[in-house]
C-alpha cells in the first residue's frame, strides 16, 4: 500500500492568516518502535481541523507532540520541529510552562479536579498569574462567569458553583474542562476524542460548543467518528501508520479524496 504523502497536498492551503501550527520532517520514536514519519502540517489559525485515522496511525501522538505531553516518557525521541505561533516549541530555550500556557489539552474522558466548580475555573489562572504570565484580568468571580458564559455552562451551574465538579453531568464536565484553560488565554484547544464518553446529546452540545469557540480559538480535534469529523471540522487531515496521506477542506477529503486510502477509511473498507 502507497502511504507516501502527496508533497502538494502538503503545501499551505489558500489562507486568510497565519498558521497556527507548523510542523516539519516531525518523526517520534516510542523506544524503537516509530509512530510518526516525516510529518509536515500546517494547522490554520482560528479554524476547526480534524484528524482521522485508524488506530494507532500517530493522530494522538500528533496531538501529544503539539504541547510536549509525549516527552513526559523516557523512552520517546522526537526529531524535526513544531511550531506554535512561529515560534519552535522544542527549542532548548522555550519554556514548558508557556507551551501548555499556549495550547490547552482535552482528553477523552472529562477530569476535572474534585474541588469546586469554580475553583476548577481558577486554578490554572492562579497559577500564571502567580508567576507573572498574561492571563485573563479581572476579579475572580468576572473571570469565572466569563469563562462559563464562553463554553454555555454559565446558565446551568451559576448556581451551584461551590458544588464539586465531579457531581457535574459527563458533558458539563468537559465543558468545565474546556472553560478552565480559556482564563489563561491559550491560543489552541487540542481534543483528543472528546466526546467518546458521551451520549449522542453531549456529543452535540459539544460540537455546538466548538463552532462557538471557532475564530477565538485554533481548534485540533481527533475523532474516530466520520460524522462528527465532517460535521464539525473545516478542515480534515487523514493520517494512516504514521504518515500524513491527505489534508484538505474537510468537505473535499469526504466527497472527493485525493487518495484511494483516504476513500478506503473513510467508506469503511478498513480501519
Amino acid at each position: 500500500m502507497n502511504t507516501e504523502p502527496n508533497a502538494a497536498l502538503l503545501q499551505p492551503l489558500p489562507s486568510h492568516g497565519r498558521h497556527a501550527i507548523a510542523s516539519e520532517k516531525l518523526n517520534l520514536w516510542y523506544g524503537t518502535f516509530q509512530a510518526l514519519y516525516d510529518v509536515d502540517l500546517r494547522i490554520r489559525e482560528g479554524l476547526i481541523t480534524s484528524m482521522i485515522g485508524p488506530s494507532g496511525c500517530g493522530k494522538s501522538t500528533f496531538l501529544r507532540s503539539v504541547n510536549r505531553i509525549n516527552e513526559r516518557l523516557g523512552y520517546v525521541r522526537i526529531e524535526g520541529s513544531v511550531h506554535v505561533m512561529n515560534e519552535n516549541i522544542y527549542d532548548p530555550q522555550v519554556e514548558l510552562v508557556q507551551v501548555r500556557k499556549q495550547v490547552g489539552m482535552v482528553f477523552q474522558r472529562p477530569n476535572p479536579l474534585p474541588i469546586s466548580i469554580r475553583d476548577n475555573i481558577l486554578f490554572s489562572h492562579r497559577l500564571h498569574a502567580k508567576g507573572g504570565g498574561d492571563v485573563v484580568q479581572g476579579t475572580a468571580d468576572e473571570i469565572v462567569e466569563q469563562s462559563l458564559r464562553q463554553v454555555l455552562l454559565w446558565d446551568q451551574v451559576k448556581d451551584r458553583l461551590r458544588r464539586r465538579a465531579t457531581e457535574l453531568s459527563l458533558e458539563e464536565q468537559q465543558k468545565l474542562c474546556i472553560a478552565r484553560l480559556l482564563p489563561v488565554k491559550p491560543k489552541i484547544l487540542l481534543m483528543d476524542e472528546p466526546c467518546s464518553a458521551l451520549d449522542p446529546k453531549g456529543t452535540e452540545a459539544v460540537e455546538e460548543l466548538l463552532w462557538e469557540l471557532r475564530g477565538e480559538y485554533t481548534i485540533l480535534i481527533v475523532t474516530h467518528n466520520m460524522a462528527q469529523a465532517r460535521r464539525a471540522s473545516e478542515e480534515c487531515v487523514f493520517m494512516l501508520m504514521g504518515r500524513v496521506v491527505e489534508h484538505a477542506p474537510t468537505e473535499q477529503v469526504f466527497v472527493t479524496p485525493q487518495h484511494r486510502e483516504t476513500a478506503d477509511y473513510i467508506e469503511g473498507r478498513y480501519g
